[in-house]
């Protein structure tokens, strides 16, 4: 693809002067067609096009130069004062479209080189999160290289945090999608034994992470005591959204029979701590199918698009 000429460049000129004689070309079919035709209706377009394409001076020489050719060609003697004020008019506003056209490109321009700033700025935090996240590990490998099992839990939990915040910057930091939440969390069990549907809702950076931590939890829990640690388990997850507060079923079954947990964790706690600025509630139901559990919570915007199938 061509790129746009720099502004104030040759191209730039060569691209003004392409327009003017292309739209003197316009004028002159227009004339055959119609001899009532505005003497300069054909230029403006492409007085606007140089200036956004060339900026300033390109502009300007496009006006002056559709000012002449349109003058010398389409105004028959005598030059009266009519044709005068006519010529003096279209200078005028030919000068005010350059102008326009000019700042509108500067802002433009402006604006995308902020983007770019923005984004390279993105990568390049990413890129250090990523590579302070591998010494983290390494420090609590270390640290931890006597409590295997606690180690693994940490690790795993820093691996889906790692997961949804790719998934955050494959948006540009505006969230994460709760299908490719769940979707990431599910992978590394049995397809086939886990079935999800519900609207595809964009969740904001700071309530994604909090669900990648919660789904986390709760297929960590269902692997080791709930319907994941059975051949015959099943899990079925579905969620819906209505005025900005979406709702999502977590159901087991077919697992070993659940117990009640004689106390609140230190992560059910956190996670409902953490809920609260979302209005999130959790609800947890250990009945002998399986486990169920509900969360519901409010979201800042909601933008449920495309139903996923099972």
């Amino acid at each position: 693809m061509t790129e746009r000429p720099e502004a104030g460049s040759p191209r730039a000129y060569a691209f003004a002067t392409i327009c003017v004689v292309l739209a003197s070309l316009l004028r002159w079919g227009l004339g055959l067609l119609s001899p009532d035709v505005l003497i300069f209706s054909a230029y403006y377009p492409a007085v606007l096009f140089a200036a956004l394409v060339g900026g300033m001076g390109p502009g300007v020489f496009a006006a002056v130069l559709s000012g002449v050719i349109g003058w010398w060609a389409f105004m028959p003697l005598p030059f009266t004062p009519g044709k005068q004020i006519g010529l003096l008019t279209y200078v005028m506003a030919a000068l005010l479209i350059v102008w326009g056209a000019d700042h509108y490109r500067r802002l433009a321009k402006r604006l995308a080189d902020e983007e770019a700033l923005r984004k390279l700025s993105v990568q390049e935090l990413s890129h250090r999160l990523k590579n302070k996240l591998a010494t983290i590990q390494a420090i609590i490998r270390f640290r931890l290289r006597e409590h295997a099992q606690v180690s693994n839990e940490i690790m795993t939990s820093l691996d889906a945090l790692s997961a949804t915040d790719e998934l955050i910057m494959a948006t540009h930091d505006q969230g994460a999608r709760i299908g490719d939440i769940l979707s990431a969390e599910m992978r590394p069990h049995e397809a086939s034994r886990v079935a999800m549907g519900g609207p595809d809702v964009l969740l904001p950076p700071k309530l994604a992470l909090i669900m990648a931590l919660l789904i986390h939890e709760l297929a960590t829990n269902a692997a080791k005591y709930g319907a994941l640690s059975s051949s015959t388990g099943r899990l079925s997850i579905r969620w819906s959204c209505a005025d900005s507060r979406l709702d999502l079923a977590w159901r087991e079954s077919g697992g070993p029979n659940v117990a009640v947990p004689t106390h609140r964790g230190f992560g059910t706690r956190l996670f409902l701590q953490a809920l609260k600025q979302f209005g999130g509630t959790i609800k947890a139901t250990f009945a002998e199918t399986g486990l169920v559990c509900e969360l519901t919570f409010l979201l800042p915007e909601n933008r449920p698009r495309v139903f996923t199938s099972d």
